[in-house]
């Protein structure tokens, strides 16, 4: 089950083969597995659940990954 800021919980379930850890501060998700398609299919899955938006740089990143973040309205003056 994740909680990603919507108003319901989101049941996630994994393909078979893949496991999963979970750390506690900050929350990382470790997805392991043997067959590399289907663990960057999982991956894929779990990112479109909550993709990174431009402006505050919230959602579902891999990890290294860096988000350029755009200029509100404000910021433009």
């Amino acid at each position: 089950m994740l909680s990603l800021g919507y108003s319901h919980p989101i049941v996630f379930p994994l393909p078979d083969g893949i496991t999963a850890k979970v750390t506690d501060r900050p929350v990382k998700i470790s997805l392991e597995g043997a067959d590399k398609a289907v663990l960057g299919q999982t991956v894929a899955k779990l990112r479109a659940l909550r993709a990174p938006e431009p402006y505050k740089g919230k959602g579902v990143r891999n990890e290294g990954e860096v988000i350029k973040l755009k200029v509100g309205k404000t910021g433009l003056k």
